[in-house]
């Protein structure tokens, strides 16, 4: 440690002696090079001033006393700083590595979204999703079988963050384990609420809308924990319709019921499942209202599901100064024969 300083303390010593002599520019870009390796020796500020003032003592003759004192302050002024800087160096090594967990966790995040694309004669089908932040509170879920009956969902855990990743991953593999095919929607709830309520926080809890949608009868089944209301779009009367269901947030309380309700599709028809974050969209400082959310629908109704969800999630970013306020997710079932 000893050598280190003396060698430090030799460098510096010739490097100011030459600036001294002839105020060289390249004198001073050894000063910026010399800066670079009191970094990488983790020299602290006040330890530079005080090398500075001794290399000075030494080749200066004659030192105004004056000066000799004003050392004095620029060298306790450093030790404050010189704490303060530590501090923020400190703070700033934890934010990295927070940001370095939170896009591993957003990685995993995604890994929990369903990937597939559904590509089926009887249905035609679109979805957006996107955080507002890095970690979304979002979750959406769709899924078929052989039958082409499709199970679709949109939830959203009120929670942010982490935590809501790890309710999102909760959610995923309690949906995978249900048989949802042979399940009404209200009875998947129920067995997903007592899923939900036995895992997390009582400062948390989950909104969810499921639907499942029978192309051997045309009907589309569905029930909500306190999600934000769909719709549905009935092409023979070009009218849209609130999907209106009552039920209790998921992981509130163990023993909840929950109602099935059933619209029937015909050809043409589409269902429109949304997270808040779409209709808590701001646009000139007031939140969109569902009557416009409608419009922007009937206004791209005629393109592919899928070209829907894009355009409308495009128009609404642009609206808002490609500034999202809250995790938006859109996502449209179309029968199609």
């Amino acid at each position: 440690m000893e050598d280190t300083k003396l060698s430090m303390y030799q460098l510096y010593k010739e490097m100011l002696t030459k600036y001294l002599d002839n105020k060289s520019e390249h004198a001073l870009y050894h000063a910026q090079q010399f800066s670079k390796q009191m970094m990488e020796k983790d020299m602290s500020p006040e330890e530079t001033v005080s090398l500075h003032m001794s290399v000075f003592q030494e080749i200066a003759d004659d030192l105004p006393e004056e000066v000799v004192d004003s050392f004095d302050i620029l060298l306790e002024v450093m030790i404050g700083y010189g704490l303060a800087y530590r501090e923020h160096q400190s703070l700033r090594d934890k934010q990295r590595q927070l940001d370095s967990e939170l896009t591993v966790a957003a990685r995993m995040q995604k890994s929990l979204l369903p990937s597939e694309e559904i590509t089926l004669d009887s249905v035609d089908f679109g979805v957006i999703s996107v955080p507002a932040g890095k970690m979304s509170g979002d979750y959406y879920h769709y899924a078929h079988d052989e039958h082409e009956n499709v199970g679709v969902a949109v939830a959203d855990v009120i929670g942010k963050g982490i935590p809501a990743a790890m309710s999102m991953s909760m959610i995923k593999y309690a949906m995978d384990t249900l048989p949802e095919q042979r399940l009404q929607p209200g009875a998947l709830l129920e067995n997903l609420n007592r899923v939900v309520e036995r895992n997390i926080d009582d400062d948390m809890f989950i909104t969810m809308m499921y639907g499942f949608y029978d192309p051997r009868n045309y009907r589309f089944n569905y029930a909500s924990a306190g999600h934000e209301p769909g719709f549905i779009y009935h092409e023979e009367s070009d009218k849209f319709e609130n999907l209106d269901a009552r039920g209790l947030v998921l992981g509130v309380s163990k023993n909840v019921t929950y109602r099935d309700y059933e619209v029937t599709m015909n050809v043409g028809d589409f269902v429109v499942l949304l997270s808040d974050g779409v209709t808590e969209c701001r646009v000139d400082g007031e939140f969109i209202e569902r009557d416009q959310i409608i419009q922007m629908i009937r206004d791209y109704k005629h393109m592919p599901a899928q070209k829907i969800v894009d355009r409308i999630f495009y128009d609404l970013e642009r609206a808002q100064e490609f500034q999202l306020r809250d995790d938006f997710t859109l996502l449209i079932l179309r029968r199609k024969v």
